[in-house]
């Protein structure tokens, strides 16, 4: 297949994949790098925000950039099927680019932890939805046995062309503003995307001289092992995409806050809430993951441990509102219900 658009069109020569992989495209990445001056002004001012928004992919989130390259290197080397664990978006994403090389799809996912519109993302792109009756870190260990009795490739973090894939969204920013920003805050959940993204922008600083930034990952309160350091055994959070209780990549993304000068802190669900509606008022609606990391980079300006002033920063959006529309839904008011006369419409319209 080939492609003219998509991450194989426009950074092929950057990906470390074997001669065996076979492009593939459903024109992701290329998403917006979005100036948010009054969300500036809200954190206090005197910086350049911007929002790198990955709920614009193909199926509305970030992990499309991973999917597309581990797929496209399992189709090339003869596979017939992916397999996968996941909280949402990797089942999504991974179902969409099997049915575009023509493979068949397995999807592992916790019982009753998933979104709805992630669900019906994956069983829309045709694959086989099997449900756990466990947590997200007993689907991974169960797909991860089941590759070693099963010829099915493993399509999740810890697969490497995942970060090949993922690591372009930091060519993207570096190519958008001419060099790395001072600092970049996004949500931490199986940690590979931070891993990825430091990955990115450090080979591009290694070519081009791009300069590095400061990596800030925000992990939620109830599902921050990073934080706490040891696994948490049954993690809780609104913000379903990161409810992961021990990742795949964590030591990576401990090296890389560390290799960055920055570091991964958790803050509690209500500020992710927070910072979702903030995002709303700009017009982003975004899932309550990906509001993660403004509500990071909020609470460590406020505390005084993040002085933004003179910065460029870069808040990464995972993914997309449309994944998690109950979690809007659950909290909005009553609709009104009122007779067709402009009588009745009058008093909502002041």
């Amino acid at each position: 297949m080939s492609t003219t658009c998509g991450l194989f069109a426009r950074y092929g020569a950057w990906l470390r994949v074997p001669a065996h992989t076979r492009p593939l495209s459903l024109c992701e990445g290329g998403t917006p790098l979005i100036p948010m001056p009054r969300l500036a002004q809200r954190l206090g001012g005197g910086f350049d925000l911007y929002v790198k928004f990955e709920g614009m992919n193909p199926t509305g989130s970030f992990k499309d950039r991973g999917l597309v390259v581990a797929v496209a290197e399992a189709w090339g080397r003869g596979a017939s099927a992916v397999i996968c664990a996941s909280t949402g978006n990797t089942a999504a994403a991974a179902a969409a680019y099997a049915a575009r090389a023509g493979l068949r799809a397995v999807v592992v996912i916790p019982q009753g932890k998933v979104a709805l519109g992630k669900l019906a993302a994956a069983l829309a792109y045709g694959a086989r939805v099997v449900q756990v009756q466990g947590s997200f870190d007993d689907a991974l260990r169960l797909v991860r046995q089941a590759v070693e009795r099963f010829p099915i490739a493993l399509v999740n973090s810890i697969n490497p062309y995942r970060l090949e894939g993922q690591k372009t969204a930091a060519f993207e920013i570096v190519d958008a503003l001419g060099r790395a920003p001072d600092w970049l805050a996004l949500p931490v959940g199986n940690a590979g995307n931070i891993t990825a993204y430091w990955m990115g922008f450090t080979e591009y600083h290694a070519q081009k001289g791009t300069g590095l930034p400061r990596l800030l990952g925000v992990q939620a309160q109830g599902a921050a092992p990073l934080v706490l350091g040891r696994p948490v055994p049954r993690p809780e959070t609104v913000a379903t995409a990161i409810r992961i209780g021990r990742p795949a990549r964590g030591e990576e993304a401990l090296e890389a806050a560390r290799a960055s000068r920055g570091r991964i802190i958790a803050v509690p669900d209500e500020a992710i809430l927070e910072a979702q509606h903030w995002l709303a008022q700009e017009g982003l609606w975004v899932e309550p993951a990906s509001a993660a990391g403004l509500a990071g980079l909020a609470a460590e300006i406020h505390a005084g441990r993040l002085d933004p002033r003179g910065k460029t920063i870069v808040v990464v959006c995972t993914g997309h509102g449309l994944k998690d529309p109950d979690a809007i839904l659950h909290r909005a008011p009553r609709l009104p219900s009122i007779p067709p006369t402009l009588q009745a419409l009058e008093p909502h319209l002041t």
